[in-house]
């Protein structure tokens, strides 16, 4: 199964970039990954949250193939635990899934033919966070629930 994360713009700070890199490092021993980093809108002053989200979902959606299980990182999404996501993933392989793609949104979330096109929707938390900060949370949870997958001691119980 390949992995693509499709993030809206350019992570900003240091120690999120590097920390970001050092899990999708550590990732590609277990799978073929790949980040995809949409460039930010321009000009975001003159247009309304909903023209924003509209103008991104484009860009998304042109990135996308028919056959994709599109995962959004969304605030109303389903929670897991990191074994059951761990459990979710394997799942997905095991059924063969080609390509799962993990999205995650601008500051306002995502256009209505985003979530149209969306197979599932996970939140990380119910607490809110940055969407910088999600890049982060999130690719340590998939290092996470591959190592849970492999029975490494990463994850302790």
């Amino acid at each position: 199964m390949k992995v693509l994360v499709i993030h809206n713009g350019k992570t900003e700070d240091n120690y999120l970039i590097s920390g970001i890199e050092k899990y999708e490092k550590r990732l590609k021993h277990y799978l073929s990954i790949e980040t995809l980093h949409l460039p930010a809108l321009k000009n975001t002053q003159a247009l309304s949250k909903e023209e924003q989200k509209e103008k991104e979902g484009i860009v998304i959606l042109s990135k996308l193939q028919n056959t994709d299980f599109i995962v959004l990182l969304d605030e109303k999404g389903k929670q897991f635990t990191s074994v059951d996501f761990s459990k979710y993933l394997t799942q997905h392989m095991n059924t063969g899934t080609r390509r799962i793609v993990f999205i995650t949104g601008g500051p306002y979330g995502f256009s209505e033919d985003v979530y149209a096109k969306a197979n599932f929707k996970i939140s990380l938390s119910a607490m809110t966070f940055s969407h910088q900060m999600v890049r982060l949370f999130f690719i340590e949870q998939l290092y996470r629930a591959m190592t849970i997958h492999k029975g490494e001691p990463y994850h302790h119980e």
